[in-house]
Protein backbone atom coordinates (compact mmCIF):
# COMPACT_ATOMS: atom_id res chain seq x y z
CA UNK A 1 0.00 0.00 0.00
CA UNK A 2 1.11 3.86 -0.70
CA UNK A 3 2.75 5.09 2.67
CA UNK A 4 0.82 8.12 2.23
CA UNK A 5 -2.81 6.57 1.02
CA UNK A 6 -5.27 5.30 3.70
CA UNK A 7 -6.61 2.09 2.45
CA UNK A 8 -10.20 3.98 1.83
CA UNK A 9 -8.84 6.63 0.07
CA UNK A 10 -7.08 4.42 -2.11
CA UNK A 11 -9.93 2.12 -2.36
CA UNK A 12 -12.05 5.03 -3.51
CA UNK A 13 -9.58 6.34 -5.81
CA UNK A 14 -9.21 3.35 -7.86
CA UNK A 15 -13.25 2.37 -8.02
CA UNK A 16 -13.27 5.79 -9.36
CA UNK A 17 -10.62 5.22 -11.99
CA UNK A 18 -12.67 4.12 -15.16
CA UNK A 19 -15.01 6.83 -14.78
CA UNK A 20 -12.21 9.69 -14.45
CA UNK A 21 -10.48 7.58 -17.64
CA UNK A 22 -13.53 8.01 -19.40
CA UNK A 23 -13.70 11.75 -18.78
CA UNK A 24 -10.19 13.04 -19.61
CA UNK A 25 -8.82 13.01 -22.99
CA UNK A 26 -5.36 12.29 -23.85
CA UNK A 27 -2.74 10.61 -21.89
CA UNK A 28 0.11 13.72 -22.15
CA UNK A 29 1.48 16.00 -19.48
CA UNK A 30 2.33 19.41 -20.15
CA UNK A 31 5.49 20.58 -18.25
CA UNK A 32 5.02 23.18 -15.93
CA UNK A 33 8.19 24.79 -17.30
CA UNK A 34 10.97 24.13 -19.15
CA UNK A 35 13.07 22.91 -16.73
CA UNK A 36 11.19 20.74 -14.14
CA UNK A 37 12.27 20.34 -10.69
CA UNK A 38 13.92 17.19 -9.39
CA UNK A 39 12.56 14.61 -7.66
CA UNK A 40 14.74 12.63 -5.21
CA UNK A 41 14.20 8.60 -6.30
CA UNK A 42 15.95 5.67 -4.53
CA UNK A 43 15.85 2.17 -4.15
CA UNK A 44 13.48 0.86 -1.23
CA UNK A 45 15.06 -2.34 -1.65
CA UNK A 46 17.98 -3.05 -0.60
CA UNK A 47 18.27 -5.58 -3.69
CA UNK A 48 18.32 -3.14 -5.79
CA UNK A 49 21.77 -1.17 -6.11
CA UNK A 50 21.66 0.50 -9.96
CA UNK A 51 24.26 -1.71 -11.02
CA UNK A 52 23.12 -5.25 -11.85
CA UNK A 53 19.22 -5.91 -12.19
CA UNK A 54 18.66 -8.85 -9.16
CA UNK A 55 18.48 -12.14 -9.49
CA UNK A 56 15.24 -13.19 -10.70
CA UNK A 57 13.99 -9.83 -11.63
CA UNK A 58 13.36 -10.28 -15.45
CA UNK A 59 10.52 -11.55 -17.50
CA UNK A 60 9.46 -14.82 -17.73
CA UNK A 61 10.89 -15.69 -21.11
CA UNK A 62 14.14 -15.94 -19.23
CA UNK A 63 12.83 -17.48 -16.35
CA UNK A 64 12.18 -14.76 -14.40
CA UNK A 65 9.59 -13.30 -12.46
CA UNK A 66 10.41 -9.73 -12.64
CA UNK A 67 8.23 -7.00 -10.45
CA UNK A 68 9.13 -3.23 -10.53
CA UNK A 69 11.70 -1.95 -7.73
CA UNK A 70 10.10 -0.50 -4.82
CA UNK A 71 11.17 3.45 -4.54
CA UNK A 72 11.17 6.15 -2.38
CA UNK A 73 10.19 9.16 -4.16
CA UNK A 74 11.10 12.83 -1.81
CA UNK A 75 10.52 16.44 -2.69
CA UNK A 76 7.08 15.79 -4.29
CA UNK A 77 5.66 19.13 -5.31
CA UNK A 78 2.40 20.44 -4.04
CA UNK A 79 -0.20 19.62 -6.61
CA UNK A 80 0.85 16.08 -7.32
CA UNK A 81 -1.79 13.50 -7.21
CA UNK A 82 -0.30 10.96 -8.73
CA UNK A 83 3.42 9.23 -9.41
CA UNK A 84 4.42 7.99 -12.85
CA UNK A 85 7.01 5.17 -13.70
CA UNK A 86 8.07 4.72 -17.25
CA UNK A 87 10.35 2.51 -17.43
CA UNK A 88 12.71 1.89 -20.60
CA UNK A 89 16.17 -0.14 -21.89
CA UNK A 90 17.97 2.09 -23.23
CA UNK A 91 20.22 -0.28 -25.28
CA UNK A 92 16.99 -1.37 -27.72
CA UNK A 93 15.60 1.67 -29.52
CA UNK A 94 12.42 1.07 -29.39
CA UNK A 95 11.94 0.49 -25.98
CA UNK A 96 14.09 3.40 -25.37
CA UNK A 97 11.93 5.95 -23.87
CA UNK A 98 8.76 7.15 -23.55
CA UNK A 99 7.63 3.55 -20.77
CA UNK A 100 8.87 1.60 -23.76
CA UNK A 101 8.43 -1.53 -20.95
CA UNK A 102 5.44 0.27 -19.80
CA UNK A 103 3.85 2.98 -17.35
CA UNK A 104 3.34 2.27 -13.76
CA UNK A 105 0.48 4.46 -11.79
CA UNK A 106 0.67 5.46 -8.13
CA UNK A 107 -1.84 7.32 -6.49
CA UNK A 108 -0.47 9.89 -3.91
CA UNK A 109 -1.75 12.38 -1.78
CA UNK A 110 -0.46 15.38 -1.23
CA UNK A 111 3.27 17.02 -1.13
CA UNK A 112 6.15 15.04 0.20
CA UNK A 113 7.69 11.64 -0.04
CA UNK A 114 6.18 8.33 -0.94
CA UNK A 115 6.90 4.99 -1.02
CA UNK A 116 6.10 3.16 -4.49
CA UNK A 117 5.23 -0.24 -3.79
CA UNK A 118 6.39 -3.68 -6.06
CA UNK A 119 4.09 -4.45 -8.58
CA UNK A 120 4.53 -7.77 -10.58
CA UNK A 121 5.51 -7.97 -14.45
CA UNK A 122 3.69 -8.88 -17.35
CA UNK A 123 0.04 -9.14 -15.96
CA UNK A 124 -3.05 -6.93 -15.73
CA UNK A 125 -3.36 -7.56 -12.34
CA UNK A 126 -1.08 -5.33 -10.38
CA UNK A 127 -2.38 -6.37 -7.12
CA UNK A 128 -1.78 -3.22 -5.09
CA UNK A 129 -4.22 -1.07 -4.33
CA UNK A 130 -3.62 2.71 -5.53
CA UNK A 131 -1.88 1.09 -8.30
CA UNK A 132 -2.53 1.60 -12.16
CA UNK A 133 -1.74 0.72 -15.08
CA UNK A 134 -0.58 3.85 -16.74
CA UNK A 135 0.32 2.22 -20.56
CA UNK A 136 1.01 -1.25 -21.63
CA UNK A 137 4.70 -1.91 -22.78
CA UNK A 138 5.26 -1.18 -26.27
CA UNK A 139 6.89 -4.51 -26.76
CA UNK A 140 5.16 -7.23 -29.24
CA UNK A 141 4.87 -11.00 -30.20
CA UNK A 142 6.40 -12.74 -27.49
CA UNK A 143 7.54 -10.02 -25.47
CA UNK A 144 4.31 -8.08 -25.44
CA UNK A 145 2.61 -7.31 -22.31
CA UNK A 146 -0.23 -6.54 -20.76
CA UNK A 147 1.53 -3.80 -18.08
CA UNK A 148 4.97 -3.90 -17.12
CA UNK A 149 7.58 -5.67 -18.83
CA UNK A 150 10.37 -6.58 -16.64
CA UNK A 151 14.41 -6.54 -18.25
CA UNK A 152 14.36 -9.15 -20.98
CA UNK A 153 17.30 -8.67 -23.02
CA UNK A 154 18.25 -12.62 -22.09
CA UNK A 155 21.67 -11.14 -20.32
CA UNK A 156 22.70 -9.62 -22.85
CA UNK A 157 24.09 -6.17 -20.64
CA UNK A 158 21.01 -3.59 -21.79
CA UNK A 159 20.84 -0.95 -20.06
CA UNK A 160 17.21 -0.13 -17.89
CA UNK A 161 15.78 2.86 -16.03
CA UNK A 162 12.91 4.53 -14.81
CA UNK A 163 11.75 7.91 -15.33
CA UNK A 164 9.58 8.93 -12.22
CA UNK A 165 7.32 11.79 -12.65
CA UNK A 166 5.20 13.51 -10.11
CA UNK A 167 1.85 14.75 -12.14
CA UNK A 168 -1.62 16.11 -11.41
CA UNK A 169 -3.28 13.68 -13.33
CA UNK A 170 -6.97 15.16 -14.54
CA UNK A 171 -9.91 14.05 -13.03
CA UNK A 172 -12.23 15.91 -14.78
CA UNK A 173 -13.28 17.12 -18.26
CA UNK A 174 -11.58 20.60 -19.34
CA UNK A 175 -8.40 19.65 -16.96
CA UNK A 176 -5.42 19.84 -18.27
CA UNK A 177 -2.62 17.12 -16.90
CA UNK A 178 0.16 18.57 -15.57
CA UNK A 179 3.99 17.31 -15.38
CA UNK A 180 5.32 18.63 -12.10
CA UNK A 181 8.62 17.35 -11.40
CA UNK A 182 10.75 14.54 -12.53
CA UNK A 183 14.16 12.29 -11.94
CA UNK A 184 15.96 9.43 -13.68
CA UNK A 185 17.08 6.36 -12.00
CA UNK A 186 18.97 3.84 -13.14
CA UNK A 187 17.85 0.17 -12.37
CA UNK A 188 20.88 -1.68 -13.73
CA UNK A 189 21.77 -4.12 -16.45
CA UNK A 190 20.85 -7.50 -17.75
Amino acid sequence: MLSNVSPISAALIVSALPLIAGCVSGGGYKPISERLPALEVSFADPAWTGNTIPAGQHCQMFGGKGQTPALKVGKIPGGANAIIVEFNDLSFGPLSSGGGHGKIGYWIKGAGSAVLPSVPGETADLGVQGSFIEAKARSTGQYASPGYLPPCSGGRGNTYVADVKAVYKATKEGEESLLLAEQRIKLGTY
